[in-house]
C-alpha cells in the first residue's frame, strides 16, 4: 500500500469524491474532525476542539423538552395552565420533593378542559402500591385507590409528613391531550416516605386511568388533600 501525507485535499469542482463509485473508504482508527455539515452546507455539529460540542443541530437534540418550571411555598395548587396543545403527543409532569403543610396529607392532580377556570374532569383509575417500613416488620403490595367515573382528584401518595427529610415525589404522564375525537389516557408511578403514628414506610405506586371526554384537556394542577403545599419544585415536559 502507498502512503499519501498531505495537509489538505481540495476539489476543483464544487464535489470532492474520495472512492470510487461502489467501493468504501475506510478510516483505519479515528476520524478527526471539528466540523461536521450536510450535504447542503447546514451545521450538523461543531466541536471547540476540546469535546465540547455546539451548534447541535435539533435532530441531534433530546426528545424531552423541558417546557415549565415551578416552585411551590406555602401554595394552595401549582397548576399548568398554558403549553399543553397540539405540539406534543405527550406531556410529562413532574412533582419533586413535595412537603405538605398539613402533616399526614395527601398529593393529589387534576385536569381542565378551560385553562383552569375549573377542575374535575369525569375520570376512571386504577393503583396498586407496594410498601416496606423502616422496621421491617410491614410489607404489603396491594390494590389501593381506584376512580369510577368520578370528578374527583387522582391520589398520587400515602400520606405524607410536614417536616424534613420527609417527602414524596410523583410522576405523571399524559397521552394526546390536545385529542377531540378519543379519551385521554395517563399514568402515574410515585415514591413517599409515608409518615404518621406506626407508618414510617417507603410506599411505591403505580396506577393509571382516563380522562372521559373527548374535549381537549389544557391544563393540569398539582394540590393537596387538605391545606397547602409547603415546598416543591413541579416540571412539565413535552415529548417529541
Amino acid at each position: 500500500m502507498t502512503t499519501i501525507n498531505v495537509n489538505a485535499i481540495e476539489s476543483s469542482t464544487s464535489t470532492l469524491t474520495i472512492g470510487e463509485s461502489g467501493n468504501s473508504v475506510v478510516a483505519a482508527d479515528s476520524v478527526n474532525v471539528n466540523l461536521v455539515k450536510d450535504a447542503s452546507g447546514a451545521t450538523m455539529w461543531q466541536s471547540n476542539g476540546s469535546g465540547v460540542l455546539s451548534n447541535v443541530n435539533s435532530k441531534f437534540g433530546d426528545s424531552l423538552v423541558l417546557l415549565s418550571t415551578q416552585s411551590a411555598s406555602s401554595s394552595a395548587s401549582i397548576e399548568f395552565t398554558s403549553g399543553i396543545d397540539a405540539t406534543y403527543k405527550e406531556y410529562v409532569f413532574q412533582a419533586l420533593d413535595v412537603i405538605p403543610a398539613t402533616d399526614e396529607t395527601r398529593l393529589q392532580f387534576e385536569t381542565s378542559t378551560d385553562g383552569g377556570s375549573t377542575w374535575g374532569v369525569t375520570k376512571t383509575s386504577a393503583t396498586f402500591r407496594a410498601e416496606h417500613d423502616v422496621a421491617g416488620s410491614t410489607t404489603e403490595l396491594a390494590y389501593w385507590i381506584g376512580i369510577a367515573e368520578a370528578t374527583t382528584a387522582v391520589t398520587l401518595t400515602d400520606f405524607l409528613g410536614n417536616v424534613a427529610p420527609e417527602s414524596g415525589m410523583a410522576t405523571v404522564k399524559l397521552f394526546n391531550p390536545a385529542s377531540t375525537t378519543y379519551v385521554k389516557n395517563f399514568y402515574v408511578e410515585t415514591q413517599s416516605w409515608t409518615a404518621g403514628a406506626g407508618r414510617n414506610r417507603s410506599n411505591n405506586l403505580f396506577g393509571g386511568g382516563y380522562l372521559n371526554t373527548t374535549s381537549a384537556i389544557n391544563a393540569l394542577r398539582f394540590k393537596i388533600s387538605s391545606g397547602n403545599i409547603a415546598y416543591g419544585k413541579f416540571k412539565m415536559y413535552g415529548v417529541k
